[in-house]
């Protein structure tokens, strides 16, 4: 037996919504919340997905660790964010 998904669960209590208990209707709107809560992917045109897919295969990373990567750099490039240089004077804490 296959769990139905959240969506189609939601489209049925959209359909029978007298029908639906208060209880069952807080479940999957639970349900509903966590997935847009965690949800974080961007979907791009074709060839951007497979110049991402072949990026993350050469930095060994997934796609979305690659998308941050990719933002990260940018933005540090266009002075959006600061750029975290070590100074060669300064202390490193035991790190280098």
């Amino acid at each position: 037996m296959t769990k139905p998904d959240t969506a189609a669960l939601l489209e049925d209590a959209a359909d029978r919504i007298a029908d639906v208990s208060r209880p069952d209707l807080q479940i999957i709107l639970r349900r509903a919340a966590l997935l847009l809560r965690n949800s974080s992917s961007i979907a791009f045109d074709d060839d951007v997905e497979e110049a991402l897919r072949d990026l993350s295969g050469e930095f060994g990373k997934t796609r979305n660790d690659t998308v941050r990567f990719i933002v990260r750099e940018w933005m540090e490039k266009n002075t959006y964010l600061p750029v975290h240089e070590l100074d060669e004077d300064g202390d490193v804490d035991g790190e280098a």
